[in-house]
């Protein structure tokens, strides 16, 4: 036989390789959108029965505008089957993330963007949602009550959180994907998109969420997963393939040209070979990273995809430039990685441990070593008040610093007390939530930071007006731009006064809630600060809908947002 046989096997068997794996990882988009990619059409069989089911439990997320130790407006209302759809509106029974609109964006706490992000990822929020049954998707609803419009992509997962057993192998798959639309209407909807087939059963759906051309915070109710037990039968209908289409690593061979080297290639095998740097061992030495100065692992290495050890050892070659370490929802963290961080990252200015809240409290001690840092986000963390204390005394360059949602601390007084005397140059401060600041620790705080550009104090029960802390934040902070003061019943018409006289350069201001609060007073607000663009005054009881249009059409430029209570 000529020898040319053998070798056109081998690159046959390889073409159908890379068939198969441009089938499994291709997009909807791609699928839909190229003619040269491989198009399925696929049925179940009649026996195959489909299951019907919500989600079990939520998991993981991101943010959300409820309290961690309440169920009102959390991500834990996805979870059963609905308590509100199909009616609209806003109600506490459903998950809300934290943020909507522009507005996040635009305040003098929101940080750069990482240049070198691919265009077609927008995600900003994310929840991750189990279901008792493992199925191949057919279908994934969601029930939106309230502002519909947020979810941009749905993918699946390969782990079942429920198996006793590790998977050797992790998957994630993008059943949908979609750039941010605009939806009109604010009413309720199940929204039902055409989702793309998957060849593993999935009982983990995660849902990605993008609320920036929202008027106001998404509302979610419940998810449905549709689904069959035993795999669709596929009818493939393979058209042209570009071969240029094919990446070059797909050509590339390793120890010898035959099947062999192909399934080590493609194995997941390889990825537990050699010092188990986890995914850290795929990068060519050449990419290492060892000048980087903004590093973005946000999202990232939960279920397995970075060891701690592989963290390790990357940040030992390439932490000493580090200026920026983004580890939002980065669930791989232990005590011995923020360790790590404090040793290797001398320079570091910012560190962004939003929602890593699996982190346990005595980790945060090593964070006072990092005497540099500018930007601090806690967001949702367990850190305790003597960590925070330490923090606080030995990293007094702090200009940007959050706090909510930080149930651990026992004494937010104390903490204001510090923040005032030793962060002088601190602009813009996170105390969402925090449950037990009252106008003694305000009084320290105005006092102690007067360079203050934003200041979150949404949702803090025990500071009432009639102490003077509002009048005093706001002749002693005359650089606020950002005054979030959202549920405080007390606010009124002398603290906007005082706002209008003395906070000229304000943008946004949150007052949802209050029943003190006049048209007549908000009108000399609008008058004085000619620079505002947001006006929250939902649920507001002297304010009717009468008096925003009337300020709407007097202020035509803010954004004056109204809502009632369903």
């Amino acid at each position: 036989m000529s020898p040319v046989f053998p070798m056109l096997t081998v690159l046959t068997m390889f073409y159908y390789i890379c068939l198969r794996r441009r089938a499994r990882t291709a997009t909807r988009g791609e699928m839909m959108n190229s003619h040269r990619t491989i198009e399925s059409n696929s049925r179940a069989s009649p026996l195959n029965t489909e299951v019907v089911q919500y989600a079990k439990e939520v998991v993981d997320f991101s943010s959300h505008y409820g309290s961690e130790n309440s169920m009102s407006y959390t991500m834990w209302n996805l979870a059963g089957v609905p308590n509100v759809f199909p009616s609209s509106g806003d109600f506490t029974q459903t998950a809300v993330f934290r943020t909507y609109g522009t507005w996040w964006d635009q305040c003098p706490s929101a940080s750069l963007p990482f240049k070198r992000t691919p265009p077609n990822f927008q995600s900003q929020d994310y929840v991750e949602l189990t279901f008792e049954q493992q199925v191949y998707p057919t279908a994934v609803h969601v029930l939106e009550t309230y502002h519909p419009g947020a979810v941009i992509r749905i993918l699946a997962c390969s782990a079942n959180p429920y198996s006793p057993i590790p998977p050797a192998e992790v998957r994630w798959e993008i059943l949908w994907s979609e750039r941010p639309t605009k939806v009109n209407a604010s009413q309720a909807r199940q929204f039902k998109p055409c989702i793309k087939q998957i060849n593993f059963p999935t009982n983990l759906i995660r849902l990605e969420i993008n609320s920036s051309l929202l008027d106001y915070y998404t509302e979610l109710d419940a998810v449905v997963l549709h689904g069959t037990k035993d795999k669709p039968v596929l009818s493939l209908k393979t058209s042209l393939i570009d071969m240029n289409d094919l990446e070059d690593e797909d050509y590339e061979e390793k120890d010898g040209c035959g099947m062999d080297s192909l399934n080590k290639k493609f194995s997941s095998t390889a990825l537990r070979e050699g010092p188990n740097n986890g995914y850290f061992d795929k990068l060519p030495y050449e990419a290492r990273c060892t000048l980087v100065q903004w590093l973005n692992l946000s999202w990232t290495g939960n279920r397995g995809f970075i060891s701690v050890a592989g963290f390790s050892r990357f940040l030992k070659v390439c932490g000493s430039e580090l200026v920026r370490l983004e580890l939002s929802c980065s669930h791989f963290l232990n005590e011995t990685c923020l360790e790590i961080i404090s040793e290797m990252c001398p320079n570091l200015q910012d560190l962004n441990l939003s929602s890593c809240d699996k982190l346990p409290p005595q980790a945060f001690n090593h964070i006072a070593k990092l005497c540099s840092l500018k930007r601090l986000v806690l967001y949702r963390t367990k850190v305790e008040q003597t960590a925070l204390l330490s923090i606080l005394n030995f990293c007094s360059e702090l200009q940007h610093l959050s706090l909510g949602s930080c149930v651990m601390i026992e004494d937010y007084d104390v903490i204001a007390s510090m923040i005032g005397a030793k962060c002088k140059k601190l602009r813009t401060l996170d105390l969402w939530r925090c449950k037990d600041i009252t106008e003694k620790g305000i009084a320290e705080l105005a006092s102690g930071c007067p360079l203050l550009e934003e200041l979150d104090l949404g949702w803090c029960p025990t500071l009432q007006s009639s102490t003077g802390c509002f009048a005093r934040l706001a002749r002693q902070l005359p650089n606020l731009q950002k005054l979030f003061l959202t549920a405080n019943r007390s606010v009124c018409d002398t603290d906007i006064e005082e706002l209008a006289c003395n906070c000229t350069r304000l943008r946004q201001l949150d007052i949802l809630g209050t029943r003190m609060v006049s048209p007549a007073s908000l009108r000399k607000l609008l008058e004085s600060c000619k620079d505002l663009c947001l006006l929250d005054v939902s649920f507001c009881s002297q304010i009717d809908n009468r008096a925003v249009l009337e300020l709407n059409v007097s202020f035509p430029k803010v954004f004056i947002k109204k809502s009632f209570t369903q």
